[in-house]
């Protein structure tokens, strides 16, 4: 579904993302893990078209989407949960939901799907009219998936999902993602939480300094020497 080939990105002197390839098969959960400051954010970022790549390719079901705006991606279906609970703080919960919607023209369904997203994420249901940035960090994470999903994305990437949230609400977040999965969405997952991230993931891949180091099943990269030393804590 997803192909990244040879991607290099740079802030100015800095290369933060450098060669790297990786590719997403349709139905899979794929974890990206690394360090802070491995390029993880900066590669999903340019797949959504936030950031621009100085060179590589990117094609998303076998169509180049290499430098396109970050609105022709999403129509393509890939949506992007950014780092940090990227809620329009000052809009109401129910505003942001119908932003989630946006590229949309069957409208009657759509407005049908925000019911049934409420009845997915209950907790946002008595707070539709209250301003997105009053919510917990824990609901403000699940109206930013929430309105990723809305869009019909065939595609989710999902940027640290579990950063900074109370334990119990980090489980619901690896539920929420096994049970996505399990209705056939594709997941490309970057989060700290490695251990985590690799149980849940089919592949995993390993990046540091910009670079891809590793590549293989989860499973496999868990039993890793390497990858227990360095991200596991072994």
């Amino acid at each position: 579904m997803l192909s990244i080939q040879d991607l290099s990105i740079s802030y100015g002197k800095i290369r933060a993302v450098d060669n790297a390839s990786l590719h997403v098969e349709k139905g899979e959960i794929v974890a990206l893990i690394g360090l802070n400051g491995a390029g993880k954010s900066t590669l999903l970022r340019t797949v959504a078209g936030i950031t621009r790549h100085e060179s590589g390719s990117i094609h998303f079901n076998g169509a180049s989407v290499t430098g396109q705006s970050a609105a022709h991606i999403a129509r393509k279906g890939i949506a992007l949960v950014l780092e940090g609970r990227s809620t329009l703080k000052h809009m109401s919960v129910m505003e942001n939901l119908i932003l989630g919607t946006y590229f949309r023209t069957d409208r009657a369904q759509a407005t049908a799907e925000i019911d049934m997203m409420l009845n997915r994420f209950p907790a946002l249901k008595p707070r539709m009219k209250q301003a997105a940035g009053t919510l917990s960090g824990g609901e403000q994470q699940m109206l930013v998936i929430a309105r990723a999903l809305l869009s019909r994305p065939q595609l989710l990437m999902l940027d640290e999902p579990s950063l900074g949230l109370a334990p119990l609400i980090i489980e619901r977040i690896f539920e929420l993602i096994q049970e996505l999965n399990n209705e056939g969405m594709t997941i490309l997952l970057v989060e700290q939480n490695a251990n985590q991230a690799l149980r849940l993931s089919h592949r995993g891949y390993v990046m540091e300094t910009g670079r891809i180091l590793l590549e293989d099943s989860g499973a496999n990269l868990l039993a890793d020497d390497r990858v227990q030393k360095a991200y596991l804590g072994v």
